[in-house]
């Protein structure tokens, strides 16, 4: 299944991809928003799919598809999580414990899969990061192992954009990996149960065509039961909640000279079994 939040007639909608077509859940129940569907699990997913069928559905191509979760109360994102970019980042001076790394995008930066993202006019060190995302389904604590894998609704494509003066400045990043627009992820949540391994797909991102990224999911140091053990043990994981699990090798700030994104530049980031989001870097100053 593929969840999506839209808009189409200057309101916005949630619900499914079927085909070519858009099922709005919205009207079918008492949830406002996808987020607090999520709940609800793949049977009650069905239950509204199989309500709107027919009586609630638009064209896709006649809607535009939002992050699929922009009301989310939780955007964390992990660390040197990819052994070739751990590798790429020891061998400029960056050196990692083996613990996971941690940190908070605040959610004033949730972008949609296909909004210009805005290169600020403070910095020119306007980075790229591909990512693989995965959307919390239910409230979790002290969940390990198998047990996690119920309390995931699903997955989604990121780019972790990242200010990289503003990101070095302090310890905890925040600030370089939270300017507005330096979020976006979709197109749609894939649930769970559609994605055979996690941990066997392939990511790329590209600049203006050229590959910059290529791994799979495999190379992930730290796994996705690990990650919720981790994050669950030091507090509750609720519905909703955004989960950016690291970045391979070949971001644009460890090449020799960096090679910092502009305005203009197209960035697409695809992961198999998932689909896309495709970016174009505007300038602050005309935005």
């Amino acid at each position: 299944m593929r969840l999506v939040t839209f808009a189409y007639q200057g309101g916005t909608g949630f619900g499914c991809v079927e085909g070519d077509r858009v099922l709005d859940f919205a009207p079918h129940g008492e949830a406002r928003s996808l987020r607090e569907c999520l709940p609800l699990g793949l049977d009650g997913w069905r239950r509204l799919a199989d309500a709107a069928r027919g009586s609630s559905d638009h064209a896709l191509a006649a809607v535009r598809l939002m992050a699929p979760i922009p009301d989310a109360r939780k955007f964390l994102a992990l660390g040197g999580n990819y052994a070739s970019h751990a590798a790429e980042a020891e061998k400029a001076g960056f050196r990692r414990g083996t613990a996971q790394i941690w940190f908070n995008k605040q959610v004033s930066c949730i972008n949609g899969p296909y909004d210009p993202v805005i290169r600020p006019k403070v910095s020119h060190q306007l980075d790229y990061e591909g990512e693989l995302g995965l959307i919390i389904g239910k409230d979790c604590r002290y969940k390990a192992g198998d047990a996690v894998w119920d309390h995931i609704a699903g997955y989604v494509v990121c780019c972790d954009y990242s200010v990289r003066d503003w990101q070095l400045r302090a310890p905890t990043h925040t600030l370089g990996k939270s300017f507005d627009t330096h979020g976006p992820l979709g197109p749609w949540i894939v649930t769970r149960d559609e994605i055979a391994d996690v941990h066997a797909l392939d990511l790329r991102l590209t600049v203006n065509g050229e590959l910059r990224q290529s791994a799979s999911t495999a190379d992930m140091i730290h796994k996705i039961p690990a990650l919720i053990e981790e994050l669950s043990t030091a507090f509750t994981l609720q519905a909703g909640d955004i989960l950016s699990t690291g970045t391979p090798a070949g971001v644009g700030g460890l090449f020799d000279p960096p090679r910092y994104l502009v305005p203009g530049d197209v960035v697409r980031v695809e992961i198999g079994s998932i689909g896309h989001i495709e970016n174009v870097i505007a300038d602050e100053a005309d935005a």
